[in-house]
């Protein structure tokens, strides 16, 4: 069933100088522009389409693909104001609205922002909106502590990074794991760190636990041996040189010397590592 905001394969049903008018079922026939028909096609066959509703609100089709359908959240640019609202450039002939009411903060022509792709229920429209709190998914997530996740960030606090997980929950990057800059609408691969009782879930961008350290643990060991058994990097060293040098947080870097130096692979001084071999 062909419906505003999804794609469907529609059976094409005649043709027209201004293009080709597809079978949308109960939302009637639905028109494809002659700018987006497809080299080859034939009557009665079938066309892969996505539908949305043009700038004078009627229902038509496009082969392209939107940068985001309703449902997600993308970083999109305002490409103009209006007395409406702004536009934002989504990668289709009609630029999406965000209305006024939407807007959590007023838009600017020329900036990127994160917003939620929707279907409008009132007006059948489809829209966007940076109130993204409203679209975040509150049920029990589906991940365990340690697995692999997408984020998207979507905002900064005194603790840290606020970043959407998978397209769905929101969870939180404390400001002393990450050493990076970092801007809303960052996409980057991170770790479930935590999941706490309250339904808070705490992130990392290294992978936690035991074998995040072990991983760290051969690559001191490698770094050894290439700088002759020696490395001027301890206890003492700041956590920006320790970010610098292994990518990693001074307490992970403790964690895993501190591996190493039990095994007897390593001594510590105040100068640096050594190794025992």
């Amino acid at each position: 069933m062909a419906k505003i905001g999804e794609r469907a394969s529609l059976k094409i049903l005649r043709e027209k100088p201004f293009g080709l008018y597809l079978d949308g079922g109960e939302i009637g026939e639905v028109l494809l522009p002659r700018r987006e028909v497809p080299a080859q096609w034939d009557l009665g066959g079938m066309l892969d389409v996505f539908i949305y509703n043009d700038s004078e609100d009627r229902q038509v089709a496009t082969i392209k693909q939107p940068a985001a359908m309703p449902g997600q959240f993308a970083r999109l640019r305002v490409v103009a104001l209006t007395p409406v609202g702004a536009f934002l450039d989504w990668g289709l002939p009609k630029d999406l609205l965000v209305p006024f009411r939407e807007q959590k903060a007023r838009m600017e022509i020329g900036h990127f922002y994160l917003v939620y792709v929707r279907l409008d229920e009132a007006s059948g429209r489809i829209i966007a909106t940076t109130r993204l709190g409203r679209h975040l998914d509150l049920t029990p997530p589906p991940w365990r502590v340690g697995d692999a996740v997408d984020l998207t960030l979507y905002g900064k606090t005194p603790l840290g990074y606020k970043a959407i997980i998978n397209g769905s929950h929101s969870g939180l990057l404390f400001a002393n794991e990450v050493f990076q800059k970092m801007q809303p609408g960052e996409c980057v691969k991170g770790y479930i760190a935590a999941l706490r009782p309250d339904g808070k879930i705490d992130l990392t961008l290294h992978p936690p636990g035991r074998a995040r350290v072990s991983d760290l643990e051969s690559q001191i060991l490698a770094e050894l041996a290439a700088r002759g058994g020696f490395w001027a990097l301890c206890d003492a060293s700041s956590a920006d040189e320790i970010h610098r040098e292994l990518g990693v947080s001074k307490r992970t870097f403790k964690q895993a010397t501190g591996a190493l130096l039990r095994k007897g692979e390593i001594t510590l001084s105040d100068t640096g590592i050594r190794s025992v071999q």
